[in-house]
């Protein structure tokens, strides 16, 4: 009997645990102090400079409206999508851990839209719900075309 697993990265962010899929993750970081770049949504932080390329850091505190402040202590996971990187302010990276494909459940239908959206799925566990993140979902188009304006302008400068 097989069994179709899934390889998750799980992560902290206040009490909550989400996790996204290991291959899109390239590097966990510590957390270093972004480069503000103007006229980006207040969840960006910046940028970084990561293996040669400039990459947005997005604040998921900020992003999920979670209450509280940044451990000292917090991490910068790196995404790699396809021809975009970009990079997550979490509160700590707790483990890789294995899912069945079965144990991932669709999000409850009360999520609409964007929220549904970023969301691939959520698994029961016996210290609570783990949400796995769609990662390449965490931007609209339109988002990710006013990143890369701000991002072209900032670097610019």
């Amino acid at each position: 009997m097989s069994t179709n697993k899934t390889q998750l990265v799980t992560f902290r962010l206040g009490d909550d645990l989400f996790a996204a899929d290991i291959f899109t993750v390239e590097r966990v970081l510590r957390h270093v102090k972004p480069r503000p770049v103007p006229d980006l949504p207040p969840w960006m932080e910046g940028v970084i400079d990561y293996e040669g390329r400039v990459v947005p850091v997005i604040d998921l505190r900020a992003r999920f409206s979670v209450e509280g402040e940044r451990p000292e202590d917090a991490r910068i996971v790196v995404f790699a999508l396809e021809e975009q990187w970009i990079a997550m302010t979490v509160d700590a990276v707790q483990e890789v851990t294995a899912v069945d494909a079965a144990q991932l459940e669709p999000p409850p239908k009360l999520f609409r839209g964007l929220a549904r959206d970023y969301l691939t799925g959520m698994v029961r566990r016996p210290d609570g719900v783990l949400v796995v993140l769609n990662v390449r979902h965490l931007l609209t188009s339109q988002e990710r075309l006013q990143l890369e304006r701000a991002v072209g302008a900032g670097v610019a400068q």
